[in-house]
């Protein structure tokens, strides 16, 4: 599940930057509206504009959404972290039995 969504992240993503790319700024048609006319308005029309706005609008909150569901299951999927602290006691240390010691001992 994990992997699945991490593809559908990286679509997401990728989708979310050819919306941004492909949108055209207010301020393009402003040169073109005070040399020729061509355009009605000096900050380009609104009306090609809603469609990639929405589609951008839905991308994006996709894009947060499936930023916190994998952020949700990276922190859950982590072990607790033991404290080194809380644990005082001295180590531990193995000893050889008698049977396994060198000749000579």
């Amino acid at each position: 599940m994990y992997e699945t969504l991490l593809v559908l992240y990286l679509l997401v993503a990728i989708a979310l930057i050819a919306l941004i790319m492909i949108q055209q700024g207010k301020g393009a048609d402003m040169g073109a509206s005070f040399g020729s006319g061509a355009s009605n308005t000096v900050f380009g029309s609104a009306g090609a504009g809603n469609f990639l706005t929405r589609m951008t609008a839905i991308v994006a909150v996709s894009f947060f959404l499936l930023s916190l569901i994998l952020g949700g299951i990276v922190a859950s999927e982590r072990s607790p972290a033991e404290d080194d602290f809380l644990d005082l006691s001295v180590p531990t240390t193995q000893q050889l039995p008698q049977n396994d010691l060198p000749p000579g001992n």
